[in-house]
């Protein structure tokens, strides 16, 4: 939407209405919580990778038959 210069300057002096005060909050709150929910998906994915590539590493290297027995003291 395309506003004139002096509704825009009129709009700086005065401020927003209650209405669109409200609709920015709002968008603010959806934006914020879309970045909060890929942030989370984001660091699952990362840690379920890494957590894999360990476990791929371990059984890549026969590391798990090397581990020393307990001696059942």
């Amino acid at each position: 939407m395309v506003y004139t210069l002096s509704y825009q300057m009129y709009k700086c002096e005065h401020g927003l209405s209650a209405a669109e005060q409200r609709a920015a909050d709002v968008q603010a709150g959806e934006s914020a919580a879309a970045r909060r929910d890929r942030r989370l998906r984001v660091g699952r994915t990362r840690r379920l990778r890494s957590v894999r590539r360990a476990a791929d590493a371990v059984t890549a290297n026969g590391a798990a038959a090397t581990w020393p027995q307990s001696s059942g003291r």
